[in-house]
């Protein structure tokens, strides 16, 4: 069994075609699927996916840095009620965000803190993004970081030294379809982490691998990257999905 620790698949991108989407991933192996919310918009459609699907699809409560915006007190009191009214499997996706708009990185920071507070307060995990503000973002969970916080750095591309500071911290590195990329690098960078500090994901409908990049990602491409991850490594597609699907148990403290 795999498992996509990072699934958009409640989005309008998989309106004409959900139930085959979902299936295709089953006949990959895929058997779980984690979904991060986005913001007050996401939320309805999330939750509905996660009903429709109470096996498989398991639903986190957060607001997206490139959703924090002047009203995002608003949105995080929203996240808050959510969080309060049932459990979550995570807290996410949070973070930072300064590739599209640095205008509110302040008030990202804030949103950060709040919801990672939140988080060790439920004794549950956080999912980060940090695009472009890897070093930014490392530096907030070390401030952060009591013992409690625990999560994952999702779509990992940053160097070993920056893998190894996550790791120290007690997070899993998220490795999504950037690992396919002929000049990525992160091939390079993975080779030295092992393998009980790594979980897959594919963030569909984002960020497909190769031979699908440019096209819709979905959850069934999880094989795509475990396959590459497992020529990096130099064992077998089987150790890494007994690794992976291992630590994502661990990181979503589910009971197998």
């Amino acid at each position: 069994m795999f498992v996509d620790t990072h699934a958009h698949l409640y989005l309008e991108q998989f309106d004409e075609d959900r139930d085959e989407m979902l299936q295709r991933a089953r006949e990959n192996g895929i058997e779980k699927f984690y979904l991060p919310n986005v913001d007050s918009s996401t939320i309805d459609d999330m939750l509905e996916m996660e009903k429709k699907y109470p096996e498989e699809c398991f639903a986190m409560m957060g607001l997206h840095p490139c959703s924090v915006k002047e009203n995002y007190k608003e949105e995080l009191a929203i996240v808050e009620n959510w969080l309060k009214k049932r459990p979550f499997v995570a807290v996410g996706e949070i973070g930072t965000d300064l590739y599209w708009d640095k205008t509110y990185i302040e008030e990202q920071k804030d949103a950060f803190r709040i919801q990672a507070n939140w988080a060790k307060d439920l004794g549950i995990p956080i999912v980060i993004h940090c695009r472009d503000s890897m070093d930014l973002t490392i530096d907030l969970v070390q401030q952060e970081q009591d013992g409690r916080l625990s999560g994952i750095f999702h779509c990992f591309g940053g160097s070993l030294e920056q893998a190894q500071k996550i790791i120290d911290l007690g997070f899993y590195l998220g490795i999504g379809g950037v690992l396919t990329f002929k000049k990525s690098g992160l091939d390079q960078t993975i080779k030295d982490i092992a393998l009980n500090h790594l979980v897959l994901e594919t963030d569909s409908p984002y960020l497909a691998p190769t031979p699908f990049r440019g096209k819709r990602n979905e959850s069934a491409y999880i094989r795509q990257i475990a396959e590459k991850m497992a020529s990096v490594k130099e064992t077998t597609i089987d150790e890494i999905e007994s690794k992976t699907t291992k630590n994502a148990a661990k990181v979503f403290k589910v009971v197998t």
